[in-house]
């Protein structure tokens, strides 16, 4: 008998959700209060990050906390109110991020990314999306050796430990690469295992329109009308309420507010993010992170996009873009970057976990109800893994990857 469930949340992960619970003979409505892709994982660099290995960690650099509390460069913006909010998430973030701690988060954390591209390349394939992607890396830039020659190092010890491929490029290497950047640079690494998607939200519509042609429904409405009732879940769309045996909740960066309804307090904040677009004259062949500067710039259908580093402000606060304009100014040092499009920025939220790690499995104290959500900044490169793992355990069928360090149940 086949069994019904909700999706909420259409974003890549919620959209990817819904098409492997397809796949194994659910009937699945996918709910969100907007177009598929048309949230966070629309403003994103449109990176596959398969070379992201290790989640972010809190910077634990004394001289890069001073520079962020008191304002200084682009990498960290904060709202008072925001941190206050945060802090106790935040002060356990920290605690996480210590070199052991982070080192175990790694090792869960490193178990999805390595199936990221493998598991996109199917959906695009099966959604004809191969024409909003490039499979030829991702540069990350530096300014000074020191900075270079410590991430080369780096770079050699992760691909020992996890297989991700990778080129050192020196001064000369970089500028025939990347001959649009202007000074001369140190170097760079280029990871050569990711891809770049020119057109995010155009890919979660292009999955989601495949979720669509293979009988399932995307309807518009409101998560926060979820609401259990004897044997099922039912929430309120345009069309009315819809009920289901089960309910998925992919909410991303609105989860914490959508579960707390539920009674659950679990250690989540975002990262706000801004991007503008620009008609560059300069062609960047691959996208590139200033790393020691903490923004990217990326080729886009819409033009070159500068997406921006962490802001740590509540959801609801008003757009403060402090940190565009910091890193504008940066990346004009670089390159011709041209006007910027009439657009205003965009402004969108990572949901975080203190831990580093998502939350995927069964709601500890809700029969028939699942959490896929937290992914933080790999949320678009992990939507397929975590719309995978999470079907298998809904099905009950053995997973191809371990979901303990990844199940609600370990906050409690």
């Amino acid at each position: 008998m086949t069994s019904s469930i909700l999706v909420l949340g259409a974003g890549m992960v919620g959209t990817c959700t819904a098409l492997h619970l397809q796949q194994r003979g659910f009937e699945v409505t996918l709910v969100d209060r907007r177009a598929p892709g048309q949230e966070t994982s629309f403003g994103n660099a449109g990176l596959i990050q398969r070379e992201a290995v290790e989640p972010y960690a809190f910077p634990r650099d004394p001289g890069f906390v001073l520079n962020a509390a008191l304002g200084r460069g682009a990498e960290v913006h904060w709202h008072a109110r925001g941190l206050w909010h945060m802090a106790g998430s935040l002060l356990r973030y920290w605690r996480h991020s210590h070199p052991q701690r982070h080192a175990q988060a790694t090792q869960a954390f490193s178990q999805l990314i390595a199936h990221a591209t493998h598991e996109h390349d199917l959906l695009m394939v099966a959604a004809g999306a191969q024409d909003l992607v490039a499979r030829e890396g991702f540069r990350f830039v530096f300014r000074t050796p020191q900075a270079f020659d410590e991430a080369a190092q780096r770079a050699a010890v992760l691909h020992e430990r996890f297989g991700v491929r990778y080129q050192a490029q020196n001064t000369a290497q970089l500028a025939q690469a990347e001959p649009a950047l202007r000074p001369s640079l140190a170097g760079a690494v280029h990871w050569l295992d990711p891809w770049a998607v020119h057109n995010p939200g155009a890919l979660v519509q292009r999955y989601a329109d495949l979720f669509v042609a293979r009988g399932g429904r995307v309807l518009t409405g409101d998560a926060g009308s979820l609401q259990a009732r004897s044997a099922s879940w039912s929430v309120q769309t345009t069309e009315g309420p819809v009920d289901a045996e089960q309910a998925v909740l992919a909410l991303g960066p609105w989860a914490d507010g959508a579960i707390r309804q539920l009674g659950y307090r679990f250690p989540l904040f975002i990262k706000r993010g801004y991007h503008q677009h620009y008609r560059s004259p300069a062609q960047v062949a691959q996208p590139l992170l200033d790393a020691e500067r903490g923004y990217v710039l990326a080729p886009m259908q819409q033009g070159l996009r500068l997406t921006t580093g962490a802001e740590f402000a509540p959801m609801d606060a008003p757009p403060t873009p402090v940190q565009l304009a910091k890193a504008e100014a940066l990346a004009r040092e670089l390159l011709d970057l041209g006007p910027p499009l009439p657009q205003p920025p965009w402004m969108g939220a990572r949901p975080c976990t203190a831990d580093m790690l998502p939350v995927m499995g069964p709601a500890p104290h809700h029969q028939g109800l699942w959490f896929n959500f937290g992914h933080a900044h790999q949320g678009f490169t992990l939507g397929p893994v975590a719309g995978r793992l999470l079907a298998e355990m809904i099905q009950g069928q053995t997973t191809w990857i371990d979901p303990r360090p990844y199940l609600p149940a370990r906050f409690g």
